[in-house]
């Protein structure tokens, strides 16, 4: 049940079969808002992109080479975190992520 707390939308799955355990909940409800987290942040950086490309004359260049470097090298940064925060779940430990990690401790 940890790992699936990582896998996206699948973190459901903890959140509604494991009410009891704490652990699990705390875990399903992190990856939840990282979840989210990534889904805004690859969305808000594709407008940035677009937005970027639009500019005449450099536009195109430096949109292609934030699409080319930028993005993709992102998606993989964000991956590992969540292959990280994973690996910690099994442990028993957590990952503390600013902002994220605040915001599930709120929510109970």
């Amino acid at each position: 049940m940890l790992v699936l707390s990582y896998l996206g939308i699948l973190a459901l799955i903890p959140l509604l079969a494991e009410k009891d355990d704490r652990e699990v909940q705390w875990h399903a409800k992190h990856g939840l808002i990282m979840t989210a987290a990534a889904i805004v942040l690859l969305i808000v950086l594709q407008i940035v992109f677009f937005v970027i490309a639009q500019l005449p004359v450099v536009g195109g260049v430096v949109g292609l080479l934030l699409g080319c470097g930028v993005y993709p090298l992102l998606s993989l940064a964000i991956m590992a975190i969540f292959i990280i925060a994973m690996i910690k779940a099994v442990k028993g430990e957590r990952l503390v992520l600013p902002f994220i990690t605040e915001y599930v401790d709120k929510w109970r």
